[in-house]
């Protein structure tokens, strides 16, 4: 049986990732249809925290719970 199809509890959520940045990497090019997400750049935020700029036009960043979250 080919595992292109995906059962309904097999999805994941953002929140659920890793903080990492592979695991968001990952992630990202599994939700664009396996077309590679890479980071463009990197830079931080007032807070300190950590922005990561990446391919599809978003910022990620890992919130004070360590879960990746987009800002907006």
């Amino acid at each position: 049986m080919s595992q292109a199809f995906v059962k309904e509890n097999d999805e994941q959520w953002l929140h659920e990732i890793p903080p990492t940045l592979t695991a968001l990497i990952n992630y990202l090019t599994r939700e664009n249809n396996g077309v590679r997400v890479y980071e463009t750049k990197t830079s931080t935020d007032t807070a300190g925290k950590s922005l990561h700029h990446m391919s599809n036009g978003l910022i990620y960043f890992v919130n004070d719970q360590s879960q990746w979250e987009i800002k907006w």
